[in-house]
């Protein structure tokens, strides 16, 4: 299975069963958001998708956006944790191993951008994956982190549902 059918499959689950999109979402976001995960499952795709059934469909947007955010506010700290943990070792461990140049990126990354960096590399795929990590194992303050951690996150899933409603409303305007 391809990722776009995976995508799929999971917003039209979702769209059957409306009761487990917050769930969904919530390790979605989170897998997006974790070190590891994110490398293997771009999950973005399937938020925007999800993010267009809010306006077609009745799920209430308040319950989807807040598991996202915390979804994604979790992966990141454990992500941070990680780092901190393991330290630059982590950057053997597979997956992360067939990207040696991820984690050197990402410190260059926080060294230009500090604290603002945790919250723009939540918008790009491979800093998503590596930055939090970096955070961790070069110890940017535990509290610089999380403040920025969790104001992106809710910015972030914000973002996301918003991108698969508007679209959604675009395309009813146009084709519907």
């Amino acid at each position: 299975m391809d990722f776009t059918s995976f995508a799929q499959d999971v917003i039209n689950f979702v769209r059957v069963h409306q009761s487990w999109g917050a769930p969904i979402v919530f390790a979605l976001a989170f897998g997006e958001s974790l070190a590891f995960l994110s490398l293997l499952l771009p999950a973005w795709a399937a938020l925007v998708g999800i993010g267009a059934l809010i306006g077609t469909s009745g799920i209430s947007f308040w319950p989807i956006w807040v598991a996202g955010a915390i979804g994604a506010t979790l992966g990141d700290w454990l992500s941070y944790w990680i780092g901190m943990k393991i330290g630059p070792k982590v950057a053997h461990i597979w997956p992360l191993s067939r990207h040696p140049d991820m984690i050197p990126r990402a410190e260059r990354f926080l060294e230009k951008w500090g604290i603002a960096a945790i919250f723009i590399g939540r918008f790009f795929g491979p800093l998503r994956a590596s930055v939090p990590l970096a955070a961790g194992i070069f110890h940017m303050s535990y509290w610089k982190f999380q403040i920025s951690n969790v104001a992106s996150a809710f910015v972030w899933a914000w973002v996301l549902l918003q991108l698969g409603d508007a679209g959604s409303k675009i395309f009813q305007m146009l084709w519907g």
